[in-house]
């Protein structure tokens, strides 16, 4: 536990100033190799660790969350952000009482989802999301722990791309007890810079998952951190699939060329 307590006052540190990439490996091999290049923090991704497992995001259960996040926490030395979704739970009495066996598990953040998965409705109530912030945050305080909680707001990904409800939202779960607050799907430089501005001095999560913007723009723009989503897992899900293609259409094998020596990240362990 020590460890770990370690890693969450480091993980908190991080979020005091400048700006740091945390990239979200999908199973412990591409954490371990992601820790060896020399990042700071890692955050796990619900997608990538989905189609690990042969599902589509949000198809896993929490028991198959938990201990996934187990294992990473345990695999590398670095803090580790969880992608809780939105804490596989409606209620925020049941919220809580998952955040409270996240935390358990060693990570060093996690963070919770207003998004329903109803395309008919595809945010929670205000009032809703609200309370299961806060009660994310009393979990984690009765915890005793100093796990960082991220307050996401999905509209721009689930349909909803409603800049001003979602400064509204996210506003509201700073007040609620987020510590860092996070809005997948922004783009726009002005869209970015208003939230960073609306949730000041909070820090701001920034989801980079196509090559819009460079780590110093957005620093510029006063993000405090950033994640990739799924896109590392989706980059090797684009090299395995085109590789299989051609294997399987062409019967040929050029694909094979110039592959990494991966023992050689692992050796000497």
């Amino acid at each position: 536990m020590e460890a770990n307590q370690h890693q969450r006052e480091t993980f908190r540190r991080l979020h005091e100033a400048h700006c740091f990439v945390m990239p979200n490996p999908w199973d412990v091999g591409s954490a371990r190799a992601l820790q060896q290049m020399g990042f700071k923090a890692l955050a796990t991704t619900s997608a990538g660790f989905a189609w690990s497992r042969g599902r589509a995001d949000n198809q896993i259960t929490l028991d198959q969350a938990l201990e996934h996040l187990r294992q990473i926490a345990a695999a590398v030395a670095l803090p580790v952000n969880a992608d809780f979704e939105g804490g596989f739970a409606i209620e925020p009495t049941q919220v809580a009482a998952n955040v409270t066996l996240a935390v358990a598990t060693g990570i060093a953040g996690l963070s919770i989802e207003d998004a329903t998965g109803d395309p008919d409705h595809p945010l929670y109530d205000f009032e809703l999301a609200v309370a299961r912030i806060q009660a994310a945050r009393q979990a984690i305080d009765e915890a005793g722990t100093s796990v960082l909680l991220t307050g996401r707001s999905e509209g721009f990904i689930c349909g909803r791309p409603d800049i001003a409800e979602t400064i509204h939202r996210l506003q509201a779960y700073a007040e609620a007890g987020a510590d860092c607050l996070y809005a997948p799907g922004i783009h726009k430089r002005d869209d970015i810079a208003a939230v960073v501005a609306a949730v000041s001095p909070k820090p701001v999560n920034l989801l980079i998952n196509a090559p819009y913007i460079t780590v110093a723009e957005a620093a510029d723009l006063g993000v405090r951190r950033i994640s990739v989503g799924g896109a590392l897992a989706r980059t090797a899900w684009a090299g395995f699939l085109h590789a299989a293609k051609e294997i399987a259409e062409g019967g040929t094998f050029a694909c094979f060329e110039g592959l990494p020596k991966v023992d050689g990240i692992f050796l000497g362990r």
